[in-house]
This record gives structure tokens, C-alpha cells and sequence, in this order.
């Protein structure tokens, strides 16, 4: 058995998909086991189809990990904590982990480099113990589940992330919104339950209709399909922008206080552009980042002008 952990997010558990790929190749005949948050199980059935999912939305809730497994990948950090965790099944084989000065038996492994980006990161490390990844390899076959029916060629606004710092102004967001429409673009706005709020006040200022407010209606599984039959995504720099690389959907991704060099999408991809004003912050401030603030309504409606129709 292969045990795998990344207890994190969407966006997390998407940029590792070309290191998960590349431990189904190395270990075809092996069980794959992947700890991550339960409502990811939908989509690492498109990364992976023989990977299973046990329960893990942050490091202290993995439990019951197997004991005796042939290796552990810690796919979730530098450590110590999550070495440790994985060291608690006794890989026969080897620990795959970044060297953490505090786990002896991580000494083998390479540095981590804070600057990197998070899908070559993960190749990186797997590529230090003999496994190879593609940090290019992400995209996503389309959901066999079917999307909501507003949908089809809809334009994605996602206005929410994990903290204010990665969240453009409303007001901004809304200009973004009556652009499309006026094009006649059918606009959709996405989001989690606890964005719910977020996204009707954005509707509001838009002058949307309350059925064009998908947030806290979708699961993962629901928001994957959406984003594969709509025909543009406008999103900040969180899960959904992944979804969009993965599932090769055209897209404009505003950045604040992180450079797209450690998360943005493949440079290699023009249909998905990555807005940045070149400057970095803290990505977990209580106001919105100041370099995300130098992005304008003008700058993104320029690029949505430059999108393809569809790819």
C-alpha cells in the first residue's frame, strides 16, 4: 500500500495532481491511498481513478493510518508534524518527505525552497527518491456527473477566498458582471455555503437575478461540473482557478498578495491569464492586499477580451 497525505484544500489538492499521477505510474499494482478532506472524493476519482480517499480536513483529524505500508508520501508539508504522522504507519520502503532537521528519518530528502511553485514542488520531491512527475500534467478528464442547467457557456464569477486578503472589491467585481451581461453573457457567481453572502451582495450591486447565485448550492462535485460547461471563468487566486487549469476552461485569475509563479496556472496556456501587480503580501491579512487592489474592473474586462471563445 501507497499512503499519500495533503489534508488541504481544493486548490492544494489540484496542484498535486501531477505528483499523484506520477505515483499511479510508479505504483500501478499497489493500493493508492490518498488522506484528504471527504468532499475532494469526486475529484480525485478524475485525478486517479484508483485512488481511494480517507477522511483528513487538517492534520489532527487522520487517524487509523495502516501500519506496515510499503511507502508514505508527505505531499502535505515540510514537516514535522505530518512526517511524524506518516512515520506512525512504519513504511517498509521509505518515508518520501522534504529533510526536516527535527525527523531523523527524513535526512535523505531534499530542501524545501519557499519561492517554488507548488506543482513543482511536489514533482521535485518525488523526483529526489526515483519517481517521475510531470508538473505540467493537470489536466482533468470532464465530469461524467451532468452540471447545473444555467451553466452551459456561463460566465464564473467567484468573488470569494480563504481571506480578505485575496478578495477583490464587490464593486469591482460587479462592473466585471454587467460587462458580461451586456455581451450577453449568461452571468452565474459561485462560491462555498459561507460565501453564500458574499455572492447575493454581489448579485445585488450587479442587478443579477437571485437564480444566477450558484454559491452554497454546489458541492465540489457540482462546482467541477459547472466550471467544465461554462465558457469563461473570472475567479481570485483559490481552489476554482485549478479547476478551471484542469479542466482547460479560459479563465482570468487575479493575484494579490502571492505571485502566479508559486500558484498560477501553467505559463504555457494563454487562454488562462494571470493578473498581478508584481508586488507581494501577507495572504492571510484581514484587508484586501494592496497589490490586488492595483488590478482594475478595465484590466480584467481587457483581458476577458483577449480569452479564446472556448479551448
Amino acid at each position: 500500500m501507497i499512503i499519500t497525505l495533503r489534508a488541504l484544500g481544493l486548490g492544494d489538492l489540484l496542484t498535486a495532481t501531477p505528483a499523484l499521477r506520477g505515483l499511479a505510474r510508479a505504483f500501478p499494482r499497489q493500493r493508492r491511498v490518498l488522506y484528504a478532506p471527504g468532499p475532494l472524493a469526486s475529484l480525485t476519482t478524475l485525478i486517479d481513478p484508483g485512488l481511494e480517499l480517507r477522511e483528513a480536513r487538517r492534520l489532527g483529524s487522520v487517524a487509523n493510518v495502516p501500519v506496515g505500508v510499503r511507502t508514505a508520501v508527505d505531499l502535505h508539508g515540510r514537516g514535522p508534524r505530518s512526517h511524524r504522522i506518516l512515520l506512525a504507519a512504519a513504511p517498509r520502503a521509505q518515508l518520501v518527505a522534504f529533510r526536516h532537521e527535527g525527523v531523523r528519518e527524513s535526512c535523505t530528502g531534499p530542501s524545501w525552497f519557499q519561492a517554488e511553485h507548488e506543482r513543482t514542488r511536489w514533482c521535485r520531491l518525488l523526483a529526489a527518491y526515483g519517481i517521475s512527475a510531470d508538473p505540467d500534467d493537470v489536466d482533468l478528464p470532464r465530469p461524467p456527473w451532468p452540471p447545473p442547467a444555467v451553466a452551459s457557456g456561463a460566465t464564473l464569477l467567484h468573488p470569494g477566498a480563504a481571506s480578505r486578503a485575496r478578495r477583490w472589491p464587490i464593486t469591482r467585481w460587479a462592473a466585471v458582471a454587467r460587462s458580461e451581461q451586456a455581451q450577453g453573457r449568461r452571468v452565474l457567481i459561485t462560491g462555498s455555503r459561507s460565501e453564500l453572502g458574499l455572492a447575493q451582495t454581489l448579485a445585488q450591486a450587479a442587478g443579477l437575478a437571485s437564480d444566477s447565485v450558484l454559491a452554497g448550492r454546489t458541492s465540489i462535485a457540482g462546482l467541477t461540473a459547472a466550471v467544465a460547461a461554462a465558457g469563461r471563468v473570472v475567479c481570485g487566486d483559490t481552489g476554482i482557478a485549478h479547476l478551471a487549469t484542469g479542466l482547460r476552461k479560459p479563465s482570468v485569475v487575479l493575484f494579490g498578495p502571492v505571485s502566479p509563479q508559486r500558484w498560477g496556472p501553467p505559463a504555457n496556456r494563454p487562454w488562462h491569464v494571470a493578473l498581478w501587480a508584481g508586488r507581494e503580501g501577507d495572504p492571510h491579512g484581514g484587508e484586501p492586499d494592496p497589490g490586488l487592489l492595483q488590478i482594475g474592473a478595465r484590466e480584467v474586462l481587457d483581458a476577458l477580451a483577449s480569452l479564446p471563445p472556448s479551448y
